[in-house]
C-alpha cells in the first residue's frame, strides 16, 4: 500500500468517525423515537409505533409552553431587530474613538452571563414597579414581560452584529449623492440603504428569534412560575425522559431538512438567475424540469411526503404488538418465580438437622444486682 492509498483510509476513517460523532445521537433518537419502549432505546426493540408523538401532543405543559416561546419570541424579533438597526447605524455615524466606546456599551450584555441578566431583570423591574406602586398583579411582575425585557438587553446586540458586518460593504457615497438630488433622509433610507439592508434584516431576524426561543439560562429566572418549551423540557429531562422528547427531536429535524433543502433549491435559482445561465441550463432550460426544482413546488413535495408519512403512522396499531410482548414478559416473569421458588425448596431440603445436644439449665437469675442488700429487712447474717 503507497503513502497515497494509505492517506485516503486514515481521512476516509477519521472522515466516518466524525460523521458518525455528529450525527450518530440524532439517528438513534429518531429509532428511539418509534420504539414502544418506555424508556428511550435501540435494543432491544419492541414494537414499531407512533403514539409517542401522540403523547408529545398531549403533554399540556410542553404545548403551553411552546405557545409561550413563540409569542416570545415573535415579540423579541420585533423589538431586538429595530434596536440592533439602530445601535448599527449610530456606529457607523460616529468618530472612531466614540464608535468604539459605544461598541463597547452595546457588546456589553453578550459578555454578561445569562443567570445574571436574568436576576438583575427581576431585581430591576421589581424595584421600580414598588417605586409606582404596582402590585403584584401588574405587569412588572408578569413572566412574559420579564422574559421579554431579559432576552431584548442581550439578543438585540446579536441582531446589530448582524447588521454591523452588512453595513461595512455599503458604500455611504450612494446616500450622499441621493441628498444632493434633492431625497429627504427618510427617502434616502427608504430607497437606498433599506433594500440593501434586506438580506441583514432577514438574518437577524431568524437569528433573534432562535436565540429566544432556544434560551434558558437567562428565561429560567425570568419566567417566574410560567413556563417556555424550554424550561418545560429541562423540568421533563429532571423528572424522567420517556420517548416523546425522541419524537420532538424527530418533528425538529424534519422542519430543519425541509426548510434546508427548500433554502438551497432558492439560493441555486437566485444564483441561476442571477448568471444569466438559466436559458442554457438543462434543468432551467426546460419549463417542466423548471417548474419542479421551484422552491415553492419542492416546499410542497416536501410538505405532501411529510403529511403522508404522519397520515400512515396515524394509522399504524401497534395494541397486538404490545399485548404479545407484555405477556412474554409476564411468562418469563412467572418462569424466574417458579425457578425462586424450586430453589428454596432445595435450600430447605439440604439444610442439616437441627443439633440435638443437651441444653444447660438456665442459671437462678438474681433478683437483685446488689445481692439483696437494700432487701426491707437487710442481709442475714451469713448471708
Amino acid at each position: 500500500m503507497n503513502r497515497g492509498t494509505g492517506g485516503g483510509v486514515v481521512a476516509a476513517g477519521f472522515s466516518l468517525l466524525f460523521f458518525t460523532f455528529l450525527f450518530g445521537p440524532l439517528i438513534i433518537m429518531v429509532i428511539t423515537a418509534f420504539n414502544s419502549s418506555s424508556f428511550p432505546r435501540i435494543t432491544p426493540w419492541e414494537c414499531f409505533t407512533t403514539d409517542w408523538f401522540g403523547v408529545l401532543f398531549a403533554n399540556d405543559r410542553l404545548m403551553s409552553g411552546l405557545a409561550n416561546s413563540l409569542v416570545i419570541a415573535i415579540s423579541v424579533v420585533v423589538i431586538a431587530v429595530p434596536i440592533g438597526l439602530a445601535g448599527a447605524l449610530a456606529l457607523s455615524e460616529l468618530g472612531p474613538r466614540l464608535r468604539a466606546a459605544l461598541y463597547t456599551v452595546l457588546i456589553t450584555p453578550i459578555l454578561i452571563p445569562g443567570v445574571v441578566l436574568g436576576i438583575s431583570t427581576i431585581v430591576f423591574w421589581g424595584a421600580f414597579g414598588r417605586s409606582v406602586g404596582a402590585d403584584y398583579g401588574s405587569i412588572f411582575y408578569n413572566g412574559m414581560f420579564l422574559t421579554l425585557a431579559g432576552q431584548v438587553t442581550f439578543i438585540s446586540a446579536y441582531a446589530m452584529l448582524v447588521f454591523l458586518a452588512r453595513l461595512q460593504r455599503f458604500d455611504p457615497i450612494l446616500t450622499e449623492a441621493a441628498l444632493d438630488l434633492g431625497a429627504t433622509p427618510g427617502q434616502a433610507f427608504r430607497k437606498i440603504l433599506l433594500p440593501f439592508l434586506w438580506p441583514a434584516i432577514g438574518s437577524a431576524a431568524f437569528l433573534t428569534f432562535l436565540a429566544s426561543f432556544e434560551n434558558y439560562n437567562t428565561t429560567v429566572f425570568t419566567i417566574l412560575s410560567g413556563n417556555t418549551f424550554t424550561t418545560a423540557l429541562a423540568s421533563k429531562v429532571r423528572h424522567g425522559t420517556d420517548p416523546s422528547l425522541s419524537a420532538l427531536a424527530v418533528i425538529i429535524i424534519g422542519v430543519t431538512l425541509i426548510g434546508a433543502v427548500v433554502h438551497e433549491a432558492h439560493m441555486r435559482r437566485k444564483e441561476v438567475m442571477r448568471t444569466g445561465t438559466a436559458a442554457r441550463s438543462r434543468i432551467y432550460g426546460n419549463p417542466v424540469l423548471r417548474t419542479l426544482v421551484h422552491p415553492l413546488t419542492i416546499f410542497v413535495i416536501l410538505l405532501g411526503v411529510a403529511g403522508f408519512a404522519t397520515y400512515q403512522g396515524s394509522q399504524h396499531d401497534a395494541g397486538v404488538c404490545k399485548q404479545q410482548i407484555l405477556d412474554d414478559k409476564r411468562a418469563r416473569q412467572q418462569e424466574l418465580l417458579e425457578e425462586q421458588r424450586r430453589k428454596m425448596e432445595a435450600q430447605q431440603q439440604n439444610q442439616a438437622p437441627a443439633s440435638t445436644a443437651p441444653v444447660e439449665a438456665p442459671m437462678k437469675a438474681n433478683p437483685s444486682p446488689f445481692g439483696g442488700a437494700f432487701k426491707p429487712n437487710g442481709l442475714k447474717p451469713g448471708e
